[in-house]
């Protein structure tokens, strides 16, 4: 008779919270991974290769169960940024955003010069 387990997961929830630090980050590790898995699936007639497939065999066709089995193998991992590169990422961001609204207040200003356009729900063949 099969042996009876607490848990009705393979790899147990236990375990796999070992891998990493917070079920937060087994939760977004978990959900990335399943949503390359089935990137790899979707575009095997593609040929394109930019997912990587699956790295354990598993008796599941699932990608979230083969995620999982992934993390439980130490196959899928994450890494925290360290805080400076994190501050530094930011700071690229923000600059990004001033130019992008720098931008767009120049194209206001030549909408302004140049007018607007307005269309009409009128039939110009009717008059």
């Amino acid at each position: 008779m099969a042996q009876g387990r607490n848990t009705l997961m393979d790899p147990p929830v236990e375990d796999l919270l070992d891998k990493v630090d917070s079920k937060f980050t087994l939760v977004a590790l978990g959900s990335a991974r399943a949503r390359q898995v089935n990137s790899y699936y979707n575009s095997l007639g593609e040929g394109l290769g930019k997912v990587v497939p699956p790295q354990v065999t598993s008796v599941s066709g699932k990608p979230v169960s083969i995620a999982f089995e992934e993390i439980a193998a130490g196959k899928a991992t994450f890494s925290r940024p360290d805080p400076e590169e994190e501050a530094a990422l930011a700071a690229a961001i923000a600059d990004a955003a001033e130019a992008a609204l720098a931008a767009s207040q120049e194209s206001d200003e030549s909408a302004e010069i140049f007018g607007t356009l307005t269309v009409s729900d009128e039939d110009p063949t009717a008059s």
